[in-house]
């Protein structure tokens, strides 16, 4: 995958964990939203530094949990954060087009997707998401273990996928996290 990041990896992540401290005591979304922000990517287009990969849980907000604004990163949702066609290549354009250098897989604690995976699956089109959790959990009855291992399996698919190497210095990394819904805080695996 080419592309020209603004940051590297490491920064990135450091950008993140910064201001997922800002959030967990925030009232507020301090990520810049400024019409003037908007008028620029407007313009000039987006640069984020990082994607992430989240549930659609209305609970978890990525920009609001990293403290970022418009521009800074890019968003893919998706109940359960399971990962299929649609999202890998959401992921390869971010880094190869918008020179994002980081892929961030974010579970979170009490998933409902993934206790319903648990629990033997759903039904219908529901049944795609638990089907492919259940994959990734095997037997596991624990809700944050089967957090931690659907986040994993979401790791290795994205990095089998788009060929990303663990210890290729300058390519795209890909982490894994779990955000806690009761104290907002993001652990990254």
């Amino acid at each position: 995958m080419s592309h020209v990041s603004t940051c590297t990896a490491e920064e990135a992540l450091a950008k993140l964990k910064e201001g997922n401290a800002k959030y967990i005591t925030a009232e507020k979304n301090e990520g810049n939203i400024s019409p003037a922000l908007r008028k620029d990517t407007c313009e000039n287009g987006q640069k984020p530094y990082a994607i992430v990969v989240t549930c659609s849980d209305s609970r978890v907000i990525p920009e609001s949990i990293f403290s970022a604004g418009i521009g800074e990163l890019f968003v893919i949702r998706v109940a359960g954060n399971v990962i299929d066609n649609h999202q890998l290549g959401s992921i390869e354009y971010a880094a190869g087009h918008l020179g994002s250098p980081l892929v961030v897989v974010m579970g979170h604690n009490h998933c409902g997707a993934v206790g319903a995976a648990i629990g033997g699956g759903a039904e219908n089109f529901i049944s795609f998401i638990t089907d492919e959790i259940k994959k990734a959990i095997g037997a596991e009855k624990d809700d944050y273990k089967a957090c931690c291992l659907n986040v994993q399996h979401s790791v290795k698919k994205i990095e089998e996928s788009l060929g990303i190497k663990k210890d290729d210095e300058h390519g795209v990394k890909v982490c894994g996290a779990v955000y806690h819904l009761e104290d907002g805080k993001v652990e990254f695996l």
